[in-house]
């Protein structure tokens, strides 16, 4: 890991060797561990580790628009949902792991009745001169959340890229505007131009929407949504902010397709609707209907199905995953 991430310390004297490098050229060429990455390399460097070690690759994004290559040398590879699977295979990488390791919610960061507070949309790159610039002037006007009379849809998500919420936005912003009970309330930050093209696409229900910046308390946020909006789907490879908002017993509003039906019952955790880029948020606009005419589901009531998602059952599936790499590296 790099140098400065010491999220993995409390691993010290344990049998996990802790591998600093800020690159891949500083790691050591070992012989006979079991490796394992959670970063992409070059496809020398993984072959030449695993032609020495059992070689674990953790693909943590879908194989959408992606190279698979060091994937390709690994004694085995791991993925987080049943769709980043099946993109793999696609792709071209046999040595894979058929189970999902998927994720667990983990939602207990503060007290849930707590108030939620602006802070910054913003998320500066000071490598950059207007990002440095605007970092120096921009202050979030000092406010306390307040739910207003409606429904309210949350999205609670870093605005980056993958999530793809100005496309999103451009298709459903429309149907939005047609229902004026409706709020959209936004925890998340993200670079100043993800902010930028979201704040265009929300136009149409800009008198509607608020930016509340990036919250930690997650059982907070979603006490105090209705429903957890969700970005689109292809690029997603499981999206934890939809198991978090079923744990605090949030439904969920997801197009469907990428892994959101294997994070989301229909009808039960939340509602799928069908691509709006396919039908100009035609049914977005029928759940969105459904939403407002209740009762919403609790997703609490689907125990079986958060049980995939928790703790105990993320340790079982650690050890298939373990017992699987040493069939696939017996050395």
């Amino acid at each position: 890991m790099h140098p400065d991430n010491r999220f993995w310390d409390e691993w010290k004297g344990s049998r996990v060797q802790l591998l600093y490098a800020r690159n891949e050229e500083e790691l050591p060429e070992l012989s006979g561990e079991t490796f394992v990455v959670q970063t992409k390399l070059s496809e020398p460097k993984a072959r030449r580790l695993s032609s020495r070690n059992a070689l674990l690759g953790f693909a943590h994004l879908p194989m959408h628009e992606r190279k698979p290559e060091w994937l390709l040398a690994c004694t085995l590879v791991a993925t987080v949902s049943e769709y980043c699977i099946s993109l793999l295979r696609k792709a071209g990488v046999e040595r894979l792991h058929e189970e999902p390791i998927y994720g667990i919610a983990e939602v207990a960061r503060g007290d849930a009745s707590e108030a939620v507070l602006r802070s910054s949309p913003y998320l500066w790159d000071q490598r950059k001169a207007r990002d440095r610039l605007f970092s120096v002037f921009y202050r979030p006007t000092a406010e306390k959340f307040e739910k207003r009379k409606g429904v309210t849809l949350g999205i609670l998500s870093l605005i980056v890229p993958i999530k793809q919420f100005p496309l999103l936005f451009s298709r459903i912003a429309p149907v939005l505007a047609r229902h004026d009970d409706v709020h959209v309330e936004i925890f998340g930050a993200g670079g100043y131009a993800q902010v930028r093209d979201l704040r265009k696409a929300l136009r149409p229900i800009a008198a509607r929407t608020r930016f509340w910046g990036y919250q930690r308390n997650v059982a907070a946020v979603c006490g105090k949504i209705d429903y957890l909006l969700t970005g689109l789907p292809e690029k997603e490879a499981l999206g934890l902010n939809v198991l978090e908002a079923e744990v605090c017993g949030t439904p969920v509003l997801a197009p469907r397709g990428g892994p959101f039906g294997e994070t989301i019952i229909d009808g039960r955790t939340g509602f799928l609707y069908r691509d709006p880029r396919e039908d100009a948020g035609a049914d977005f606009e029928r759940v969105l209907l459904k939403a407002k005419a209740g009762p919403r589901p609790d997703p609490r009531t689907q125990t079986a199905h958060l049980e995939r998602f928790g703790y105990p059952a993320l340790v079982e599936r650690a050890k298939r995953l373990l017992a699987a790499l040493e069939r696939a590296a017996p050395r």
